[in-house]
């Protein structure tokens, strides 16, 4: 799922960069089903990362039955770009 190998161009480099940004969009998921303390310095961190990337997902895609496909949505995004840049040859 996260691309993690051999950084050789500018392109594996942001690869790289774009598959931490989606594992961070995952860890984010994850914490949120423990209802975590949001002082939590990580969990800051977390949502400073990855707001930039949810928030406008989230004003263009609706709830479903209470559920958040936000970040799921965000990952694939994200996985698709990490591949395009990858295989751009920058």
């Amino acid at each position: 799922m996260f691309g993690f190998g051999p950084v050789n161009t500018l392109g594996d480099v942001l690869a790289t960069l774009i598959s931490l940004l989606s594992l961070a969009i995952l860890i984010r998921a994850l914490l949120s089903w423990v209802a975590p303390d949001p002082r939590n310095p990580i969990v800051q961190a977390l949502d400073a990362i990855t707001e930039p990337i949810l928030q406008p997902l989230r004003q263009v895609m609706p709830r479903a039955g209470g559920i958040d496909f936000t970040p799921m949505v965000a990952i694939i995004l994200l996985q698709v770009v990490a591949a395009l840049v990858r295989n751009s040859g920058i």
